[in-house]
């Protein structure tokens, strides 16, 4: 095999990004994947073209470029995300954390933080943790304030990777459990939360989208009723989970938002609004418990 360098590469990227005959990928993969094989900083690219890979780096670099092409994420090829603050690991049972769900953590902490909550024994529900980034993130940035976050998810294999996520983060004030929903989860007054959170399946099972998402679980992303059917499970059943002014923070399609509001409003839910991500959608819907 001819040893190529770091310049080469670059030029067969663009070669490999810019056909019409290849499937399209984010821009950012390639060179990412580049750092990711020859574990170097961004600026390496730059200030070292004519580094030559070894034979192993170039196999391995073509290897997941092909893999890229076939619909792999870059993340399960590094077998990490960067998520809020921390890095989780994520493989074929754990959806890829987005930025957009960031939101979410962010509208939870800004409630917190704009009405402390006075309970000594203050708890936060994730359901459908997945990976646990959501999770992890907020107990991370709540632990100063004794929280204690419970996070559910019905496959145990997700559930093994959010476990490894929070130990390798350093995050003890999270317990995880097996459930589906809400279902193991006692309804005494003692075990209420203050907060539930939650970024379940919203995809329209019908949704012609869900063709190039084929990599990621599809449980994980796509719910029967248009989308709604496991967001409308969570918020019916919310009341008898939640404490008194307790929050309820849903993540949720761009064209959910009125649905949503509508099933909180049914549901007893009060103060509810909807907020947008980083790109102008709707996508993270909240509402207090009366």
């Amino acid at each position: 095999m001819t040893a190529l360098t770091i310049r080469q590469i670059k030029q067969q990227i663009g070669q490999l990004t810019n056909g019409e005959t290849n499937r399209q990928i984010p821009s950012f993969w390639p060179t990412d994947w580049l750092l990711y094989v020859i574990d170097k900083p961004s600026l390496f690219l730059i200030t070292d073209e004519d580094y030559q890979l070894t034979e192993s780096e170039q196999r391995r670099f073509y290897t997941g470029m092909v893999k890229m092409q076939e619909g792999t994420p870059l993340a399960y090829l590094t077998g990490q995300q960067a998520f809020w603050s921390l890095n989780f690991v994520v493989n074929e049972h754990t959806l890829i954390p987005r930025p957009d769900t960031e939101v979410l953590v962010e509208q939870v902490l800004n409630w917190i933080n704009a009405q402390p909550v006075s309970n000594p024994h203050k708890r936060l529900l994730d359901l459908g943790t997945g990976s646990g980034c959501i999770a992890i993130s907020l107990a991370h940035e709540l632990k100063k304030d004794n929280w204690q976050v419970v996070a559910v998810d019905l496959s145990l294999e997700a559930l093994d990777i959010a476990r490894h996520n929070a130990d390798f983060n350093g995050v003890t004030n999270i317990e995880f459990i097996q459930s589906s929903w809400y279902q193991a989860l006692p309804t005494d007054d003692e075990c209420r939360f203050d907060v539930i959170v939650s970024n379940p399946p919203y995809i329209d099972e019908a949704d012609e989208h869900l063709a190039g998402l084929t990599a990621e679980p599809i449980s994980a992303l796509s719910a029967p009723n248009h989308g709604l059917a496991d967001i409308e499970h969570i918020v019916q059943q919310a009341p008898s989970y939640l404490c008194k002014k307790g929050l309820l923070a849903i993540e949720h399609g761009h064209d959910q938002g009125v649905a949503v509001r509508r099933l909180f409003l049914e549901n007893g839910l009060e103060s509810v609004h909807t907020v947008q991500d980083y790109g102008g959608n709707d996508r993270v819907t909240v509402g207090q418990y009366p």
